[in-house]
């Protein structure tokens, strides 16, 4: 095996010119582009970008708050469950209330939930 760190220190006393002949004649011999590293090393940062821009979230009840009474007529009223249920689902918390709401209509949720007191987190 070659000693790589006498390599690496030949490859420093090079021009920047002859470096990029060395890249060209190096991607022609092996048939690979020094470019593809790049465009893999920007493939994760356009789907960090994705993620940020969720189209659809689980609203999760974290804690009903003092008005409980309030937030069970909400849970209700968004889940469509019986009043029994509803008051069951916000005594378990904490727990989804709705799972793959758009982004309009669980800011919605959110918005209700916290005016009447109570935790509420987005995921």
């Amino acid at each position: 095996m070659a000693d790589l760190k006498k390599f690496v220190e030949e490859i420093k006393t090079l021009s920047v010119l002859e470096v990029s002949e060395l890249v060209k004649l190096l991607e022609e011999e092996f048939g690979v582009s020094a470019a593809a590293p790049v465009a893999v090393a920007a493939a994760p940062a356009e789907g960090a970008a994705a993620a940020e821009e969720k189209s659809s979230f689980n609203v999760e009840l974290k804690e009903a708050g003092p008005n409980k009474i309030a937030v069970i007529k909400i849970v209700k009223d968004v889940t469509g469950l019986g009043l029994g249920e509803a008051k069951a689902l916000v005594d378990g918390a904490p727990k989804v209330i709705k799972e793959n709401a758009s982004a309009d209509e669980a800011k919605d949720i959110e918005a209700k939930l916290k005016e009447a007191g109570a935790t509420v987190e987005l995921k």
